[in-house]
């Protein structure tokens, strides 16, 4: 797959060149590592783009690899999607996918050499004494009572961990660095823990795992990585990073090259509270369309081309911010602009009905398709005595500006004729208005009047006998607040889930929909983009999900 556009310099591809002019590296290797715990987000997908877009631009390499080290909280359906994620997006690793597990006996050698060196011992300390010896950032910590354990002890001690003698939480491998550190991660963090877990890869085979600080890097070294890109949190772990790679003196030393992550309003970019989200069944699943994963934008209808343009326009910076989700919400919509089909539907129906047009009499007329690609063409639209339209486009009492429907105005039919109101019949019991009338002009076929009059308003209709009835999903934020993370102390971000973020209808839509497929996209005229649902769509009841309004519905709420 091509890059959308020139490559747009930043401060990565600022290191990159640098290297390759002094000859730092002949070439450009490039990884994604995602740990298989989780579906990815669109955070996710501006990494995605970012490694995999530079491998490509500089006729390099991306290497997918699963960072698989925690089997408690991993699991195959998360390979499977984040390998589907990754393909839909638009890129191919070839023959470059790893995993962590295919280096654990190698791994696990390397920890035993750190130990042989006296850079690592077993250490015996709880959970709760290694946080109390740790420390905080603005004291020492206190080294652990193990740390001169004797290499001979340390080792005997890790192999019989590793054969399963030990419980879990028994003992830890923590390398020998610098207690005083002001950084906590360099206060002789741990490298290896006990955990008796199926793992999905490895099944029962191991039950001692790598810590992910420890793997990473030489998962990395193994694979030949020049540039290993990760978001700012992991700037404090790059020491540590340096230090496992030159203590145990790897041929392959990346570099590790930190941007800020992606933030979004509306949303929450963490997994584990996606997880919850999921779980505590706030959300129909991963891939419900109101998530920000990438299955859920999938489903939502946003294509990959216009995920991609947007990772493109955030850019790549050192410098944390808050992106507008409205520029995500742009980027599908000027994409549909160009590219979707139109038809016609009603979402809130009130009945029409043509008084002067003769009875049983129906007739055909031609819709475009899209009216910036002539080469769409046009379509069959069958037109008859009763309509549908919406019932926002008529009022009994109506401003001198209200440009539709109401007692004695003339208003246009989309592709059909002018048509003037005469009255409306109400629900005695309510007051409702359940059907509106109006005379046509049969001079006006096609919306234009020959003596040269000109109406204002025009609004949009389905013919009551050819009408298909389909449910509709409208989606809002789903949360009510630009950063839901943020909550007072003792609350919680769930707090600001928005109760409305869907709403569900029934329409009528013009036959043209009639036989759309899961996955169509295309334009309801005035009311946005939709896309028939891949999940619960059937040819016996359709699904359409609007993907986002014609115009930024929330500009005015901001």
């Amino acid at each position: 797959m091509a890059t959308e556009e020139a490559a747009v310099t930043n401060f990565i591809r600022d290191i990159i060149n640098e290297d390759l002019a002094a000859g730092k590296h002949s070439g450009v290797v490039t990884r994604f590592p995602p740990e298989p715990n989780g579906y990815l987000h669109i955070g996710h997908a501006k990494s995605i783009c970012l490694n995999f877009g530079i491998a490509q631009d500089y006729a390099g390499r991306c290497h997918l690899r699963f960072d698989d080290t925690n089997p408690t909280a991993e699991d195959i359906e998360y390979v499977d999607s984040i390998t589907e994620d990754v393909k839909w997006l638009g890129f191919n690793w070839g023959e470059s996918c790893f995993y962590a597990a295919d280096y654990f006996e190698r791994i696990y050698g390397y920890a035993e050499d750190l130990i042989k060196k006296d850079r690592a011992y077993v250490c015996t300390l709880s959970p709760e004494e290694f946080k109390e010896y740790r420390g905080v950032p603005n004291r020492p910590g206190k080294s652990s009572p193990w740390r001169d354990r004797p290499v001979e002890e340390s080792l005997d001690l890790f192999r019989r961990m590793r054969a399963g003698e030990f419980a879990d939480g028994e003992y830890v491998v923590r390398a020998k660095i610098d207690m005083a550190s002001p950084n906590l991660h360099m206060r002789d963090p741990a490298i290896y823990r006990i955990k008796h877990a199926h793992h999905h890869r490895t099944g029962d085979a191991w039950c001692v795992y790598p810590m992910y600080d420890f793997a990473h890097c030489i998962e990395d070294s193994i694979e030949g990585i020049t540039h290993s890109i990760c978001t700012l949190e992991f700037e404090v772990h790059r020491p540590l990073y340096d230090w496992i790679l030159d203590a145990l003196e790897v041929e392959c030393h990346p570099q590790q090259i930190e941007f800020a992550r992606l933030n979004l309003t509306y949303t929450v970019m963490s997994k584990r509270k996606l997880l919850e989200l999921v779980r505590d069944g706030h959300v129909d699943g991963w891939d419900d369309p109101r998530m920000p994963t990438v299955s859920g934008l999938r489903r939502r209808g946003f294509t990959a081309a216009s995920i991609r343009e947007f990772c493109r326009r955030v850019g790549v910076t050192k410098v944390e911010s808050l992106t507008d989700i409205a520029l995500l919400e742009h980027c599908i919509r000027d994409e549909l602009n160009k590219t979707a089909a139109r038809a016609m539907g009603v979402l809130n129906p009130l009945k029409l009905v043509i008084t002067n047009y003769p009875e049983g009499q129906e007739e055909t007329l031609e819709g475009i398709n899209n009216p910036g690609d002539e080469s769409a063409g046009t379509r069959p639209v069958p037109f008859s005595r009763e309509l549908y339209i919406e019932r926002g486009d008529f009022r009994e009492e109506a401003p001198k500006k209200f440009f539709r429907l109401k007692p004695g105005q003339e208003v246009r039919l989309r592709y059909g004729y002018l048509v003037t109101c005469t009255g409306c019949k109400k629900d005695e019991a309510t007051g409702e208005v359940t059907e509106v009338t109006c005379t046509y002009d049969p001079e006006t076929r096609g919306g234009n009047a020959p003596d040269g009059r000109r109406v204002k308003g025009t609004i949009h209709w389905v013919s009551a006998a050819h009408a298909k009835e389909v449910e509709v999903r409208l989606f809002d934020r789903l949360f009510t607040c630009e950063r839901p993370d943020d909550v007072p102390e003792g609350g919680d971000f769930k707090d600001n889930l928005n109760p409305d973020s869907l709403s569900v209808t029934r329409a009528f839509v013009e036959p043209s929909l009639a036989t759309a497929e899961p996955g169509s996209r295309f334009q309801l005229e005035r009311t946005g983009y939709f896309v028939v649902d891949t999940k619960d769509s059937t040819p016996e009841c359709p699904v359409f999900s609007r993907i986002v309004p014609l115009r930024d519905s929330w500009a005015k709420k901001r």
